[in-house]
């Protein structure tokens, strides 16, 4: 079909408003590539913007060769992987059931859940309810409270709600329980969703560092995003930057790039391997012809 030449044009601004986004998107990550790039002396004099300026890597070296860097990060992909599958589980488990119409008391487990979402002790008794189940300063601390997203598990439950119920009736007449139809018939059918929500998960817990830093006194257990707080906060910090070893301030702020893409690449480079069923889970829920 031969486009008009009025569609072509609304193409081309829909294609040109789309690379504004991606540039205005890219921009501050390119000019945080470049300061961790550029020599100490080009950021004393704030002449680095888009591409480096006495061109070196100091910085990476010292990130790389200091361990606590290197064990933060470890420690924050473990933390990731756990939390995203503990969470996966949790919200499958706990989407699956309310799909079954017949499931006594449904409404009423569906308001008390959906009512998690607009309501919460706050920060000071949730605190005393960690204290009380000793899990301040201990590592589960920043698996257990958080492994269960109530926004996700109605992505996930308003999924399994799509798929056909005759394929469950089906199973239940060949004699399939409920654990086995979860796990033949919807689990493979679920793919987009279980990636998109997987995603959803480890950005979130990549991220996330507000937990650790109320819960966590232990420095040993800091996820990267923690130490990348504490740096950019106190490393302009004359005692903290004498006591880190960094003396000269150019060095600082190449350090705190350094460490900011230190902590980003790595939760980047996961999402083109599910882009596919990224875009395919964020559209659950779209109206269909």
């Amino acid at each position: 079909m031969i486009k008009s030449r009025s569609t072509k044009i609304g193409d081309w601004i829909i294609a040109f408003l789309c690379f504004l986004v991606i540039l205005i998107c890219l921009l501050p990550l390119v000019n945080v590539l470049s300061r961790s790039l550029s020599s100490s002396e080009a950021l004393i004099r704030g002449e680095v913007t888009l591409w480096p300026k006495g061109l070196n890597f100091d910085s990476y070296r010292l990130v790389f060769n200091d361990s606590k860097y290197v064990f933060s990060l470890g420690w924050t992909a473990v933390l990731t992987v756990i939390c995203t599958i503990v969470s996966m589980v949790m919200t499958t488990i706990c989407a699956y059931p309310l799909t079954y119409d017949k499931l006594k008391g449904r409404k009423v487990i569906n308001t008390l859940i959906i009512f998690t979402m607009y309501f919460n002790a706050g920060t000071i008794p949730n605190y005393l309810l960690l204290k009380d189940l000793d899990l301040i300063n201990n590592p589960l601390v920043l698996i257990i409270p958080s492994c269960l997203s109530v926004f996700n598990m109605i992505i996930m439950r308003s999924f399994l709600y799509g798929i056909p119920e005759s394929l469950r009736e089906s199973a239940e007449i060949d004699g399939a329980g409920p654990i086995r139809i979860l796990i033949s018939i919807y689990l493979p059918l679920s793919t987009s969703v279980i990636a998109t929500l997987s995603l959803f998960y480890a950005v979130g817990r990549w991220n996330g560092f507000s937990d650790a830093l109320m819960y966590m006194n232990d420095r040993k257990y800091h996820p990267i995003q923690l130490l990348l707080y504490n740096i950019i906060n106190n490393v302009s910090s004359i005692e903290v930057s004498a006591q880190e070893g960094f003396t000269n301030p150019g060095l600082s702020e190449g350090l705190k790039a350094a460490t900011v893409m230190f902590a980003t690449v790595p939760i980047l480079l996961v999402y083109p391997w599910l882009q596919r069923y990224f875009i395919t889970g964020v559209t659950i829920g779209a109206v269909k012809g």
